[in-house]
């Protein structure tokens, strides 16, 4: 009994069964001292989010398919201007309330039916943190070879059904490995890592995009390759870019309250982010297919990775000077994939584990069993089938937009920005939150429906022959997904109105539990447990900063 005692998390005193399942110092509202996330820091976040190696390559995608490079940027400006508003929309409930995702998604799911979105956005965190990890690795090689060119040569001593050799894990296990301290900053400290990220990275980027042109004595021969596909084919085509951009960017979507969680003042998790994203995003997608067009020109084939392409500056005989290029080049790229691993994946499912097991994790010790997960998958056995494991993370966007169609349309529409925070973190049946014995079947019918009407899409992504139909909403995927959820909870909703709903007459983001005494003050601590609730210390603030 004393070593689970000694295992157990930082939490508040006197909790019931019930309530130790629902809190944690994690979990609730984020005390004011803790709210340091201002405009500056949600720019450098988004700049230094977008400074990755698959931004890079978005592009590429496009461009073979058929589209000249000017109509695959104009798909990315329109994808990231269009999926910036669905980030602002989410995280708004986090920025007024200084709540994370999972308390979040208590309000629209239930208390007990929300741990079921929790656990598949923090199973997929878990499973990007190794992939990122393992692309991470590749930055390490590329780097090393700069500083020795012999660390190409290591030679193998893993057996073959290990799917990687000795060189390449030895790269992925020192990516891991230095992830392993940012992991352990709290989220209001973190945002130092994102400002570096943001002042390195974009140097970098910029000297690699110059570089480049140089070397190819212009931007080569893609800026000039015309559009192969036309009329309908041209317009599916831009279609399906757009929404790989979008669909990217899913993830974030759901967890966007965990950042805003920690902003000072709710607008800085607004307009910053609106305008950082598009424009950080279509900036390093322009330099990865000008840098592309280049690499046609010097080695007569586009390389769409810039790692690969540093790996071929580094073969034959490089000067001193371009190994040092490509080091700097490398070194920006691990802080870049390091970034981008903390901020969609460790703090995402630091978060989502703390609110699985709140007596025992909070979002350091999640983070780090992600990484632990991250490692134990063998992420690169998994890449090497990229194109299924590539459709089904695409595919994973619609589970996530319909549960952010539910989460959206409930602050929105049906609670009217009125929250019930107390309510949040305490099991009664007379909470708003309670629904059905802590569900609510309202959000699980809407969510199924938004996943069920692309699921014949999806199976002819993996190469079955289904309608033409099917295949086309299955492209538009996450606006089916979110449109179809959001529609099917808002009618639910006005046949079965949920408890709170009727009194909301007019939006107005308040908390009506406000102005009760909250537990873990010294005043309910100083008083009969018994007849007060727990709810955090800082619900009392909430209404101030609504």
């Amino acid at each position: 009994m004393g070593i689970i005692k000694k295992l157990e998390v930082s939490h508040a005193e006197g909790l019931t069964y019930s309530e130790s399942f629902l809190q944690n110092e994690d979990l609730l509202p984020v005390p004011e001292d803790k709210r340091t996330w201002g405009y500056w820091n949600f720019i450098a976040l988004w700049i230094a989010d977008s400074f990755n190696i698959n931004t890079w390559m978005i592009v590429s995608s496009m461009v073979q398919l058929g589209l000249s490079w000017w109509q695959a940027w104009i798909c990315v400006w329109i994808g990231y201007g269009l999926v910036a508003p669905f980030i602002v929309a989410n995280a708004r409930p986090g920025a007024i309330f200084h709540v994370t995702f999972p308390v979040v998604a208590r309000t629209s799911f239930g208390l007990w039916g929300s741990l079921w979105c929790v656990f598949n956005r923090g199973a997929m965190a878990c499973i990007w943190y190794g992939v990122q990890a393992s692309i991470g690795g590749t930055c390490v090689l590329v780097m090393l070879r700069a500083m020795w060119p012999s660390v190409n040569n290591i030679p193998n001593h893993l057996p073959e059904s290990s799917g990687t050799n000795t060189r390449d894990f030895m790269c992925f296990f020192l990516f891991w490995l230095i992830s392993l301290p940012a992991i352990w900053f709290p989220i209001h400290k973190i945002r130092h890592l994102f400002t570096l990220k943001a002042i390195v990275v974009p140097i970098a980027g910029i000297t690699f995009f110059i570089w480049c042109i140089v070397k190819a004595h212009g931007v080569g021969p893609i800026i000039r390759q015309p559009s192969t596909l036309h009329g309908s084919a041209l317009g599916w085509g831009m279609v399906s870019s757009i929404m790989s951009c979008i669909s990217n960017m899913a993830t974030l979507v759901t967890n966007a309250p965990d950042f805003a969680s920690r902003a000072r003042h709710p607008s800085a998790a607004g307009l910053p982010q609106l305008i950082s994203v598009p424009i950080g995003f279509s900036i390093v997608s322009f330099f990865g297919v000008i840098v592309s067009s280049s690499s046609q020109a010097i080695y007569g084939e586009a390389v769409w990775s810039p790692i690969d392409l540093l790996g071929k500056f580094l073969d034959g005989n490089p000067s001193h000077a371009t190994r040092f290029g490509v080091w700097f080049i490398a070194a920006s790229f691990i802080i870049a994939q390091l970034g981008t691993n903390i901020s969609a994946n460790s703090i995402s499912a630091g978060c989502d584990l703390t609110a699985l097991m709140p007596r025992f994790i909070n979002i350091r010790r999640g983070g780090y069993v992600a990484a632990i997960v991250g490692l134990c998958m063998l992420p690169w056995n998994l890449l090497k089938s990229s194109n299924s494991f590539t459709s089904y993370l695409s595919a994973y966007s619609v589970f996530l937009s319909s549960i952010a169609g539910v989460m959206i349309t409930d602050y929105y529409v049906i609670h009217k920005g009125h929250y019930s925070v107390k309510d949040l973190y305490r099991a009664r049946r007379d909470g708003w939150y309670w629904y059905t014995y802590g569900i609510n079947f309202r959000a699980y019918a809407a969510y199924i429906s938004g996943i069920l009407i692309n699921v014949v899409g999806f199976a002819g992504a993996t190469g079955r022959d289904v309608p033409l139909a099917a295949t086309r909403i299955y492209e538009m995927s996450f606006f089916t997904g979110f449109g179809v959820s959001a529609l099917i909870y808002y009618s639910l909703n006005l046949l079965f109105p949920v408890r709170g709903a009727l009194e909301c007459a007019r939006f107005e983001e308040v908390d009506i539990s406000a102005d009760e005494v909250p537990v873990g003050s010294e005043e309910v601590q100083e008083q009969d447990l018994d007849k007060k609730s727990i709810v955090s210390e800082g619900v009392r603030s909430v209404r101030s900063n609504a």
